[in-house]
């Protein structure tokens, strides 16, 4: 099992995360995973960094695996995702991986082309793996169907097949996921959710990797643990619904405004003993994840991996 760092490009800036990797490297995590947002959650403190310019410098700055969430189909044509990630582990072998997920109209209505219905959005994202996997393999790819693509190939290639896995929030798309994707990910939520999702994916691809994204928030106290993560990640607890189908951070910021901090706490782990983390690492252990990947959601990054550094990663 790997513990990772969350790079969290709608909340800091490129160069801030850049540092912040390398310290997380240097506090003993194992891997890295990036966000790609084209607008932030909230106006407040918002960041839009391209996350793909970004990769090569970090990939580059440490010795890390690292792995991006994307939605191929709107925003990027799924050819130019191909032939990103073929670039990135001709440089770096072996050491990325990408998640595929339907996406937010947040980041994907810029296009000015509408913004699908989930059930045209799950379509066209299984047609871009099966043209990102193709062209991976080096074939000549031309499809007009859910995806249009027209004689696109790849001359530099990755070194093998990279691993795919599709990003699920409830238990159908994660049975949909489990028919086309490598692995799973998803984030924390109530164990029986947690499950049922997990045994979703499962009944069609029993032996696929999965990857949890813990959302956690760590301060000087669990009062202020909470206050923080309240301040800066409440427009995320929003539920998929309202997640997917909000085009713009100041609605985010109007439908969250009656989002109280206990709600927050229900859905973030906050805490200041080491050991809460430990016991919740080994719980998701158990559950078969593969990997987990923190993301301290306040805005308090230094002391977060300091503290994970010195008292909780030593400990797994």
């Amino acid at each position: 099992m790997q513990i990772g760092y969350h790079a969290s490009h709608e909340q800091f800036s490129p160069r801030d995360l850049l540092r912040l990797v390398q310290i997380a490297e240097q506090s003993g995590f194992q891997s890295i995973l990036s966000s790609d947002h084209f607008h932030p959650w909230s106006q407040q403190d918002g960041q839009s960094g391209f996350a793909w310019s970004w990769l090569g410098a970090a990939m580059h700055a440490t010795t890390m695996e690292f792995g991006i969430v994307n939605a191929p189909g709107q925003r990027y044509h799924p050819a130019i995702i191909a032939q990103a990630v073929a670039t990135l582990d001709n440089m770096f072998p072996g050491r990325f991986w990408i998640a595929l997920g339907s996406g937010q109209a947040l980041n994907e209505q810029i296009t000015g082309t509408g913004w699908p219905s989930k059930e045209l959005r799950h379509k066209r994202l299984e047609a871009c793996a099966d043209v990102m996997r193709r062209l991976w393999k080096g074939e000549n790819v031309t499809r007009h169907d859910d995806i249009r693509v027209q004689d696109a190939q790849l001359y530099t290639r990755p070194s093998c097949q990279p691993t795919v896995y599709g990003a699920a929030l409830t238990v159908s798309t994660a049975t949909w996921v489990g028919t086309w994707a490598d692995g799973l990910i998803t984030v924390n939520q109530d164990i029986p959710t947690l499950q049922a999702i997990i045994d979703g994916f499962r009944q069609h691809n029993p032996n696929g990797k999965l990857i949890l994204k813990l959302q956690v928030s760590y301060n000087s106290s669990v009062e202020t643990a909470v206050t923080s993560a309240w301040q800066a990640w409440r427009n995320n607890t929003l539920g998929h619904m309202l997640q997917a189908d909000l085009p713009l951070p100041q609605q985010y910021d109007a439908a969250g405004i009656h989002i109280t901090p206990r709600h927050v706490a229900q859905q973030v782990l906050a805490a200041t003993d080491p050991s809460v983390y430990v016991d919740a690492i080994r719980r998701y252990k158990q559950m078969g994840f593969n990997k987990i990947i923190l993301h301290n959601v306040n805005r308090e990054q230094d002391s977060f991996l300091a503290f994970m550094g010195r008292e909780v990663l030593p400990s797994i």
